[in-house]
């Protein structure tokens, strides 16, 4: 079976590329190590590709779901065991909650400041990045997350359980939502194969997989008509990492604007509340990591850096880029939001399921795109939606990121065009076959009169 074939496939690559890890370490060394490493995930990638293209253009048997999820499993196994190697992170999760149960609030110190010394030791502390200059990033929902996992076992290994754990309750809830659109269930491939996926959470344990389950369950919950419950959801999800809240319109479309903006604020309120003895720390290091990231300054953002290539740049370029992108995402959002989209090749009740998601993977992919990142893992919360609504665009932008593990000219452009270039070719081609569409539909309609 073609399927089979191509998940075997995808293990022994997962393999292949874990045996590359140097104990001990936190990041790959030499680079030619870290180049072989990055051609075995991208090889990933086209495996990947071709098994979605395989479970949305064939009919496959009943039984097809059952080796998707298989393989999805026992890749994420093949990675829990093994130490984070790709990024450091997850140390500072543990350590925000080893903070947490000592009684301390973690927006208060650095982890290098003197007051928490009695904390220290040497398996975690030595590998906290930024430990001496940075209070930590993470907002209010994902260091309760920490918080927990700490009480129940302050090791690496329990916190990647759990964020994976996490991930695939937001899995659990994609199968749900196929179930409602009557598609076919071995469409979760799409978030289960999903190498970046895969190795962002099962090996390195980053915190977008909480968001990743909250998101699962958010459009879980709207998809029942529960719209107070999902703007909860969404705002807890945005609580662990803030893109989430790009998602918003899409859950408020067709229902009283009310309920899910009430309940959102009243979950951000108590999140908040929690931490508040830290003043205006609670913030922790986000305005220094978005000075640190060159977004505060423009050159951080991938379209800037390209322009400025071109030639030098005003000062307030990258002011200028935030108000034109702000202002484009508020109106996506109020587009999304009033509702007066249709599908026309979806027969409801599907169609409102469909269409939520797909609404959620552009919104999605227009903020994360707009910000564009240089790590791979911010882009992995991408590949949820597409399960139900597969966007081509947003599918590559889901796995080709796995390139940004390399960075080969040490500049934001030239090697990250490999990941944005053709997603903007698949968006424009998308949207030229849906405005022909439009067109066909509307010939044959006027024909019919």
């Amino acid at each position: 079976m073609r399927l089979t074939s191509l998940g075997l496939l995808l293990l022994g690559l997962t393999f292949g590329a874990l045996f590359l890890e140097e104990p001990g370490t936190v990041s790959m060394r030499p680079q030619v190590v870290t180049e072989l490493f990055v051609a075995l995930l991208a090889l990933a990638v086209v495996v990947y590709l071709l098994a979605v293209h395989l479970v949305l253009g064939s009919a496959l048997p009943s039984r097809a779901v059952w080796i998707v999820l298989a393989i999805g499993l026992l890749a994420r196994g093949i990675l829990l065991p093994a130490p984070p190697f790709l990024s450091s992170d997850i140390y500072r999760y543990v350590w925000d909650g080893r903070v947490q149960q000592a009684g301390i609030n973690p927006y208060r110190y650095v982890p290098a400041d003197p007051s928490l010394s009695r904390l220290r030791d040497t398996s975690i502390f030595p590998l906290i990045n930024r430990a001496a200059y940075a209070r930590t990033i993470y907002p209010p929902a994902a260091q309760m997350v920490f918080a927990l996992v700490v009480r129940i076992s302050g090791t690496v290994q329990a916190m990647k359980v759990a964020i994976v754990g996490l991930e695939l309750a937001g899995l659990y809830c994609m199968m749900r939502l196929l179930v409602m659109a009557g598609l076919p269930r071995e469409r979760i491939l799409i978030q289960a194969w999903n190498p970046l996926v895969i190795w962002s959470f099962a090996c390195d344990g980053h915190v977008d997989g909480v968001a990743i389950g909250l998101i699962g369950l958010a459009l879980l919950a709207r998809s029942q008509r529960r719209a107070g419950l999902a703007g909860g959801l969404l705002a807890a999800a945005a609580l662990v990492k803030f893109l989430p809240v790009a998602l918003a319109p899409a859950l408020a479309r067709g229902v009283p604007l009310w309920r899910p903006i009430l309940t959102g604020l009243v979950v951000v309120v108590i999140g908040y509340a929690c931490y508040a003895s830290a003043g205006h720390y609670v913030l922790g290091f986000l305005p220094g990591y978005s000075s640190e990231e060159g977004l505060s300054g423009g050159s951080g953002f991938w379209l800037l850096a390209g322009l400025a290539r071109l030639g030098r740049l005003p000062p307030w370029s990258g002011t200028a880029y935030i108000v034109v992108v702000a202002a484009g995402l508020a109106l996506l959002g109020f587009w999304i939001a009033r509702g007066t989209q249709r599908l026309r090749d979806v027969p409801r009740p599907a169609d409102d399921v469909v269409l939520l998601c797909r609404n959620a993977a552009i919104l999605a992919a227009a903020v994360t795109v707009a910000i564009s990142p240089h790590y791979s893992w911010y882009f992995a919360w991408l590949a949820l939606p597409c399960v139900v609504a597969p966007v081509p665009a947003v599918i590559w932008l889901s796995s080709a990121p796995v390139l940004l593990t390399l960075d080969p000219f040490n500049e934001r452009f030239i090697w990250p065009s490999l990941v944005y270039a053709p997603a903007l070719i698949l968006a424009v081609i998308a949207f030229r076959r849906r405005r022909s569409a439009r067109y066909v539909l509307a010939a044959t309609l006027k024909g019919t009169c």
